[in-house]
């Protein structure tokens, strides 16, 4: 099959892999209709996460048609459309039960195969899905494929970014980054009844697809965004800050924006060493810290409802549609965010 492989820092390829083939009797083998290219999926190809295997499919984000499904498989059957979460998870260890899909003691990453063990990616014809009975959800009707595909990584995470920054009647709020993730979480901040939203980026477009989800918008190379904030907020800074950037800049500025007794909920994969403010500072200001990895297949239960009533705006992140065969210029224009790219999909 052809996929969009890695190969080193910044190199990646379009080439024939093996297909895909059931390993377990729980395994799934689906037939990708479109696959996302993601923000963290830029950590590898930049080289900020390494240990990689050369010849990997990349990606983590996909929907497809259940092509072929081992013996053990009970909830799914040939031609299903389905979506995935980012991970696999079992469904039935003390992590999925209580709703930590993403910690599931068995789970695996798309999109990562190292010293030979792991998972390939969705950015590829076809791809095996372990674990397909608790891993995989049918496309309900009047949900798109590609509300589907944002729904099992970009509107889940957002939605949980807003969830865990806990908002109140009357509250500020800022999100910090307007990539695709950051646009579902000022989206889900609206669902959850936040009024008072502020989003922070410099590519003016996703500033304006911010604009239209109700957030008035920042320029951070134009604009001071700490004096700003504070100048709406008597001083005070806001009652949470939605980080989904990932770096040190990122943090720094979340916690100078942030009243005390305030709460940070970062979604932002951060691969530097140390936190760029101090445990004197997070004490000091009655810090609430929430970092991780959301739990995907769980919120996709939760979501799937709001994936049909939002379905436009959800979908209308998607700026860019590439056949599978063009992933490498795909990588390239939205790794430099040229031509308005705020979210590419790829189309085998």
């Amino acid at each position: 099959m052809k996929a969009i492989t890695f190969q080193d820092k910044q190199k990646l390829k379009y080439e024939d892999i093996a297909d895909p083939r059931i390993l377990d009797d729980g395994d799934a083998i689906i037939k990708v209709h479109i696959a996302g290219v993601c923000g963290s999926d830029l950590h590898v190809y930049h080289a900020r996460e390494t240990g990689l295997d050369c010849g990997t499919a990349m990606g983590h984000e996909f929907v497809g048609e259940i092509v072929e499904i081992g013996k053990a498989v009970r909830h799914f059957k040939k031609g299903d459309v389905v979506l995935s979460p980012f991970t696999t998870n079992c469904g039935v260890c003390y992590y999925c039960s209580i709703g930590l899909t993403c910690r599931c003691e068995q789970n695996q990453l798309y999109g990562w195969v190292q010293e030979g063990e792991g998972l390939h990616g969705g950015q590829a014809e076809y791809v095996r899905v372990p674990m397909a009975d608790a891993t995989l959800m049918l496309l309900k009707e009047g949900v798109s494929a590609k509300a589907g595909l944002l729904l099992g990584d970009n509107l889940s995470t957002g939605y949980y970014c807003a969830e865990q920054a806990g908002v109140q009647p009357g509250g500020t709020y800022v999100v910090l980054g307007c990539g695709s993730v950051g646009l579902m979480a000022v989206l889900s901040l609206k669902m959850l009844g936040a009024e008072r939203i502020y989003a922070v980026d410099a590519v003016p477009e996703r500033l304006q697809k911010a604009e239209e989800f109700g957030a008035a918008t920042l320029n951070f190379k134009t604009t001071d965004i700490v004096a700003q904030i504070k100048e709406v907020t008597q001083g005070r800074g806001v009652d949470a800050v939605l980080e989904i950037v990932g770096s040190p800049e990122a943090a720094r500025l979340s916690m100078d924006l942030l009243r005390p007794g305030g709460t940070i909920s970062t979604v932002g994969v951060h691969t530097s060493q140390h936190f760029s403010f101090s445990p004197v500072e997070a004490y000091d200001k009655n810090l609430t810290f929430k970092i991780g990895r959301c739990p995907a297949r769980h919120y996709m239960n939760k979501l799937m409802e709001k994936a049909r009533t939002y379905d436009a705006q959800i979908s209308s992140v998607i700026t860019h549609d590439f056949n599978l065969k063009d992933g490498v210029e795909a990588y390239r224009i939205f790794d430099q965010k040229e031509d308005g790219c705020i979210k590419a999909v790829l189309v085998p």
